[in-house]
C-alpha cells in the first residue's frame, strides 16, 4: 500500500484528493468515487499500486494511436477502478470491479519489473490503458519515470478528467495521450458517464500546451451524440486547439448497461468525418470498422497514401521521416 500523490489534508479531518476533477472529500476509512483511493487516518493511500489486472503487448494502433510510433508494439497495463460510470463501458468488468465487488484484485508487480519486461520484450512504449490510468497514477508515474530513463515512451488512454496539477506532474514522464471526448454535451457527461464536459475540454487544452502528443477518440452513439450540430461543435473545438490533432470517430456496439441502442452506421461516421473536414482537421479516422479506407493515413497536402492499415496492423508505411515522400509536405507524426 502506497501513500497517494496529489491530495491535501483537511483541517476538519479527512482528505481531499486532487488527482481528478471530482476533487473527492474522503473521510477516514472511506474511498473516493474511483473506489481505489482510501483515507487511512489523515493519509490518502492508493489500493492499486501493486495490483495489475492486465499486462500484455498490443499494437500501438489498438489504443488507438495512429500518429505516435506507428507500427510498433506497446506493453499495455491496467489496474481495476475508474472515476467514471459510463453506461456503455466496454471494459466494465475491470473498470467497475471495485464498486461492484468491494475487492481489489490483481497480480503484485513493481514499476521496475514492468519496465524490465517492456525492455526485454522489445516494446517501444508502455501504455496505461483499459481502465482510467488517472486512478492508478502513482503506479503509472513511478513506472513512467523509470521507463523514460530506459529509452521507452509512455502514453495514457484516458477520459481526460484529470486536474491541472495532475497534468503538470504527468509532464515528468508522459509522451502521448489519447483522450476520449465522449460528447460535446455536459448533460450527456452527467447522465451517461457521471462526469462533466468542461474539465475534459480543459485537459485537452492543457495536455496540448504541455507538449504531450495528443489524439482524441469519440465513440459515436446513435441518437445520443450523433447529431450533426454536436459533431460540428466538437470538431470545431479540436480544430481551435490544433487542427493537427488526429480525431478517431469510432462505431458503437451495445454493451454493459446500454443495450437498447443500435450499432453505429457508416453514415453516422461519415457525417462525423464531414464535420471534421469542414472544421479543418487534417487527420480523421474510423474506429471499430476493420478494413475501411478511413483507417489509413493520407497526406493532407497532396492526398497520397502514406500509412496503410487494416485493423490494428500497419500494412505499409512510406514514412522514414515526418515528410510526405511525394510532395515534401510536413506530416504531423512521431516516428520510432
Amino acid at each position: 500500500m502506497k501513500e497517494a500523490y496529489l491530495y491535501e489534508k483537511l483541517p476538519e479531518g479527512g482528505v481531499r484528493c486532487q488527482l481528478c476533477s471530482h476533487y473527492c472529500r474522503i473521510q477516514p476509512n472511506r474511498r473516493g468515487i474511483c473506489h481505489v483511493r482510501e483515507c487511512r487516518g489523515d493519509r490518502l493511500v492508493t489500493l492499486v499500486y501493486d495490483r495489475v489486472v492486465s499486462m500484455q503487448g498490443d499494437p500501438i494502433e489498438k489504443k488507438p494511436f495512429f500518429h505516435f510510433l506507428p507500427g510498433t508494439d506497446s506493453l499495455s497495463i491496467a489496474t481495476v477502478g475508474c472515476n467514471f460510470r459510463c453506461e456503455f463501458c466496454q471494459n466494465y468488468s475491470i473498470s467497475q470491479y471495485p464498486q461492484e465487488h468491494n475487492d481489489i484484485p490483481g497480480t503484485p508487480v513493481t514499476p521496475e519489473e514492468i519496465v524490465d519486461i517492456a525492455a526485454a520484450r522489445g516494446f517501444r512504449s508502455i501504455s496505461y490503458t483499459y481502465t482510467e490510468p488517472t486512478v492508478f497514477f502513482e503506479l503509472a508515474y513511478d513506472t513512467g519515470v523509470l521507463a523514460r530513463r530506459r529509452g521507452l515512451r509512455n502514453n495514457f488512454v484516458s477520459n481526460g478528467f484529470m486536474t491541472p496539477r495532475a497534468i503538470e506532474k504527468m509532464s515528468d514522464f508522459l509522451d502521448a495521450a489519447n483522450i476520449d471526448l465522449k460528447s460535446f454535451s455536459d448533460e450527456f457527461y452527467r447522465k451517461y458517464c457521471g462526469g462533466r464536459l468542461e474539465p475534459v475540454l480543459d485537459s485537452i487544452r492543457r495536455l496540448h500546451e504541455a507538449g504531450i502528443w495528443l489524439e482524441v477518440t469519440t465513440l459515436v452513439i446513435p441518437g445520443l451524440n450523433s447529431e450533426a450540430d454536436e459533431l460540428h461543435r466538437l470538431a470545431a473545438f479540436l480544430a481551435d486547439v490544433d487542427p493537427r490533432i488526429p480525431w478517431h470517430v469510432s462505431a458503437f456496439h451495445p454493451d454493459y448497461h446500454m443495450t437498447d441502442r443500435p450499432r453505429t452506421s457508416i453514415r453516422h461516421l461519415e457525417q462525423a468525418v464531414t464535420a471534421g473536414q469542414e472544421a479543418g482537421l487534417r487527420y480523421i479516422y474510423f474506429g471499430n470498422t476493420p478494413g475501411h479506407r478511413s483507417e489509413s493515413t493520407f497526406c493532407p497536402h497532396c492526398g497520397q497514401l502514406l500509412v496503410e492499415r487494416r485493423g490494428f496492423a500497419v500494412i505499409k508505411n512510406r514514412l522514414v521521416k515526418p515528410v510526405c515522400p511525394d510532395c515534401r509536405g510536413e506530416i504531423d507524426i512521431i516516428l520510432d
